[in-house]
């Protein structure tokens, strides 16, 4: 699965809106719905953001891997 589908299910599942994420992030809205359309890369730090914002590990938001449980935080 491709991190742009894996961002939309996340916050779907969330029940948020690309505005209030845009908000959380401190971007446009047009910006993060570029995120989901793939049509802008997503910067490494707004991937950490949404890594700690929906519980999850980066390596899940990338596809790497599907288990959504993150790593432990030292």
């Amino acid at each position: 699965m491709k991190y742009t589908e894996r961002i939309k299910e996340l916050r779907l599942e969330a029940g948020e809106t690309q505005t209030e994420l845009s908000k959380l992030l401190n971007i446009r809205q047009n910006t993060y719905s570029q995120y989901e359309t793939g049509q802008r890369q997503i910067p490494l730090e707004t991937l950490v953001e949404l890594a700690i914002h929906f519980e999850v590990s980066a390596d899940y938001i990338l596809g790497l891997t599907d288990l959504d449980t993150p790593y432990p935080r030292r």
